[in-house]
Parts: C-alpha cells; structure tokens; sequence
C-alpha cells in the first residue's frame, strides 16, 4: 500500500521494508520541504497524488540509477490495478513539470511530449501558475 508524502513522492513496502520513492523524470511544486514556503500548485499536486496512489498497490519500475543522493528510490510508478502510468499521469494533467536526470531517461521524450501538450492548453500548474 502506498502512502503519499506530496505530489512526487511516496513511502511504498518493498521486500518488508519501508521504502522513500521519488518519481522520475518529473517534479511537482513543493509543500513540504523544509524552510521552502508552498509553492503554487504544490497542494493540488498533492491530492492529485493521492487520488492517484494513496493506499493503492503499485509497481516500481527502476532506471539505470536506482537511488538518489538521499536514499530515495527513484522509480517510474505504475498502479497496479489498471496499469497506470503515475508520472505521465501527473505531466499530462498540468500537476508536475519535467525533470530530467541522466542517466534516468527512459521515458524522457515521452514526458516532455506530455509537459508540452499540457503547457499549450494551460492545464493545471500551466494555467493556475503562468505570470
């Protein structure tokens, strides 16, 4: 089961073990990192998360790094009961922007297509967010 620390992030158990998992290829604004103010969008990005994921089973699959320098697993999320792909999921819909991290590039150009699509139709953080 999965529980949702905010719009890019997860505790997920892996193996009987309490795991951090951080998405990859894709940033969501910030609500809860420390001395950083909430950022716009950061909370729907949140729900949307845990629309998402929130007590679900998922499926993790890894790049050619699987942890970041906090210890992080870093993985591409996928629901398991209908095969959702997480991530894409969060770009398509306005909720997150790229972010892409070699040697994590897998699904990079796929993402970027989708942060673009979303970017032209001013969809979420793309409309609610813009200057």
């Amino acid at each position: 089961m999965t529980r949702v620390v905010d719009g890019d992030t997860v505790h997920v158990r892996v193996a009987g073990r309490d795991e951090t998992v951080r998405y990859i290829g894709m940033d969501t604004p910030e609500t809860v990192k420390p001395n950083t103010p909430v950022q716009c969008f950061g909370k729907a990005a949140s729900a949307a998360n845990h629309r998402l994921v929130g007590g679900a089973r998922v499926d993790l699959r890894l790049d050619a790094e699987p942890r970041d320098r906090y210890g992080r697993l870093l993985a591409y999320v996928y629901r398991r009961r209908d095969g959702l792909f997480v991530n894409a999921a969060l770009v398509r819909d306005g909720f997150a922007t790229i972010l892409t991290i070699p040697p994590n590039v897998s699904h990079a150009g796929d993402l970027l297509s989708l942060e673009r699509a979303a970017r032209a139709r001013r969809r979420g953080l793309w409309g609610a967010c813009a200057a």
